[in-house]
């Protein structure tokens, strides 16, 4: 497939809808800034199902115009998550963090800028395309940074349950405004032994029900997952399945590794 760069994640989610994309791949977390802010929120009302996830190792450069020295800046611009992800060296060089719409657009404009006392935190290949200099690289502040994006369709496309194979389904709830909803909710999880692998809540727009964005490990056709969701839908006023799609690779490797 051609890449289809979108400024927002509204402008990708609407590229689909409209028929210009066939999929969107949407970021979601980030194992050092945490969650993408408002995709939890966006995902629900999108009408998009997630049929895939994928994990991606970030590493991130400095980089400058030809001949800048590390200690002639004073900026250094990025996407609001790469500039969270490399924190101690932003807080090190004592420069002014500046928000750009993405990490690539960020370089670009710096090169279009040429001044010396701005930098951009950007992959390898965005400093090639527009002719930057990394001055440092790998500047992330963990070895281990990794970002988790989810593949998204218009239309539902759930894979065929094996019971050899691991599966994750994403959805999100809203509880009974009772005592220990929550906890009752959760119960059926724990007793049918599903594996519930991500819990976030975000306060509804009433402020009285908490509503919660949830996945679990199984397939929504295996027994222990159906039974899952019974017992869930006798405590939550509304339920909403997102997706049910084949766990990536990563997360049996991670797991291996005790990451």
């Amino acid at each position: 497939m051609e890449p289809l760069p979108c400024r927002t994640f509204e402008d990708a989610f609407a590229a689909v809808h409209d028929g210009r994309a066939r999929l969107a791949m949407i970021p979601i977390e980030n194992s050092v800034a945490g969650r993408v802010a408002d995709i939890h929120h966006l995902l629900p009302d999108s009408n998009l199902h997630i049929i895939g996830e994928h994990f991606h190792r970030v590493h991130h450069h400095l980089l400058a115009v030809p001949g800048t020295e590390i200690g002639e800046l004073t900026h250094v611009h990025s996407h609001v998550h790469a500039l969270n992800q490399c924190r101690n060296l932003i807080r090190e060089l004592g420069v002014t963090p500046v928000v750009h719409v993405d990490t690539a657009g960020a370089a670009k404009d710096i090169a279009a800028q040429g001044e010396k006392s701005q930098a951009a935190i950007a992959s390898s290949l965005a400093g090639e395309i527009y002719g930057l200099h990394s001055l440092k690289q790998n500047i992330e502040d963990a070895e281990h940074n990794t970002t988790r994006f989810v593949i998204l369709s218009l239309t539902a496309e759930p894979p065929t349950y094996n019971e050899s194979e691991t599966y994750i389904t994403s959805f999100t709830f809203r509880v009974r405004n009772v005592p220990a909803a929550l906890y009752k909710a959760m119960g059926g999880f724990a007793t049918n032994g599903v594996n519930m692998t991500k819990l976030e809540s975000y306060v509804g727009p009433d402020f009285v029900a908490a509503q919660f964005f949830a996945e679990v490990e199984g397939h929504m056709d295996a027994p222990s997952v159906k039974l899952a969701f019974e017992d869930l839908s006798h405590y939550s006023e509304w339920i909403k399945v997102l997706g049910n799609y084949p766990a990536h690779p990563f997360r049996k490797t991670a797991a291996n590794q005790g990451a």
